[in-house]
């Protein structure tokens, strides 16, 4: 089985365009952080593509900096470098591409509200988890 699963920030702004027989495509690379103690952490680059549809979107929406969550499948290519010498490319094609909220306002400290202003009145719990509260009124469905 072949199946990736990556969490990541654009590198770059995605390059879009199309093949000779009209199938749009989308080229984007992502820096993914590999963890091996809190002190320890080292940053993996990975190439990705997709194609049609989710082309379309993707170089609609993403811009460099954007965090993205990648589903797919690694794919290996061989070319010959301009010295002559043989390379092996990796890419990720890429079969969903979720687009993430980039985390920006969010600090390391206590997000804990206090219960006055939580949304949810005072004999409700603090909201610990982050998330802001929404009233079931606001919902669409």
């Amino acid at each position: 089985m072949n199946r990736v699963i990556l969490i990541g920030n654009l590198t770059r702004d995605p390059e879009s365009g199309a093949t000779q027989s009209g199938v749009s495509y989308c080229r984007f690379s992502i820096a993914v952080n590999r963890r091996f103690s809190r002190e320890n952490e080292t940053t993996d680059f990975f190439n990705v593509v997709c194609w049609r549809g989710l082309a379309e979107n993707c170089a609609k929406i993403l811009q460099k900096g954007r965090k993205v969550c990648v589903v797919g499948a690694i794919q290996t290519r061989q070319y010959d470098a301009q010295d002559g010498s043989k390379r092996t490319a990796y890419d990720i094609v890429a079969d969903e591409v979720e687009f993430l909220p980039s985390g920006a306002g969010r600090t390391d400290g206590d997000n804990t509200q206090s219960s006055e202003n939580n949304g949810y009145g005072s004999n409700s719990k603090p909201n610990n988890s982050g998330l802001t509260p929404v009233d079931e009124d606001d919902l669409p469905f």
